[in-house]
């Protein structure tokens, strides 16, 4: 483990920690059969997903956010970043929406395990959750790790956040190709990119960026589009 992780860890309290622990071993034995992520190593889980989806906090935007701050994370695969963050800001609430439900039963698995009171799961495609009233304009962040470009992510996680609220999205490399694009996506959806985090990973793994936007005016009511629209005609 990198010193830089391994510090990490060290400042997590022994709750947390075991958390992690439990949660990594839950996400190896399920993975044999249910093909949740393609990295098992534990020093490389801890890296890639643990750690890496904590990095938000490097941003002011989420330092400055109420204790009690409401965020969903769209489309969470295997919980990330929603429940690492969970575990670090148990005063903060997570709702971790998937279109799978045999995801979310291995998440329901893992939240029952460790004892998270902060989390809820919601089954559902975000495109038909982000027009549902319990769930637009309602939340103070909305986070995103799932793999698809920028535009897409937007109308896909936009609609949740609350005027004046953030959308974080997490990218790897290559992000000056869907930059420009995501802005004039945004400008169309109501928010406004107003930053990007850029930070690489320890020992040469890799870069990370995490695209910081603003909601400033309510999602225009024509979206999201239908289910399946975002991902076949993206916004331009």
């Amino acid at each position: 483990m990198s010193n830089e992780v391994g510090d990490w860890v060290k400042q997590l309290s022994t709750e947390a920690k075991e958390q992690f622990e439990r949660y990594y071993s839950r996400l190896v034995s399920e993975n044999e059969r249910m093909n949740l992520t393609g990295i098992v190593d534990r020093d490389e889980v801890f890296l890639k997903h643990f750690w890496d989806s904590v990095q938000v906090s490097r941003i002011s935007a989420f330092r400055e956010l109420p204790k009690d701050a409401s965020c969903v994370d769209v489309g969470t695969g295997a919980g990330f970043p929603g429940l690492p963050l969970a575990i670090s800001y148990p005063t903060m609430t997570f709702t971790l929406v998937d279109s799978l439900q045999k995801r979310l039963r291995f998440l329901d698995a893992v939240v029952s395990e460790i004892h998270l009171e902060n989390v809820s799961l919601v089954h559902g495609r975000a495109e038909d959750l982000g027009r549902v009233p319990d769930f637009r304009n309602r939340f103070d962040v909305a986070l995103s790790r799932a793999v698809a470009r920028l535009n897409v992510l937007m109308e896909l996680s936009l609609p949740f956040v609350r005027v004046g609220g953030y959308f974080f999205a997490y990218k790897g490399p290559g992000l000056k190709d869907e930059l420009n694009e995501g802005k004039r996506v945004a400008k169309r959806l109501g928010a406004e990119v107003v930053g990007v985090e850029s930070f690489s990973l320890p020992d040469g793994q890799g870069e990370r960026n995490i695209v910081i936007v603003r909601q400033r005016m309510a999602t225009p009511s024509s979206y999201p589009r239908k289910a399946g629209t975002p991902q076949r005609k993206p916004l331009g």
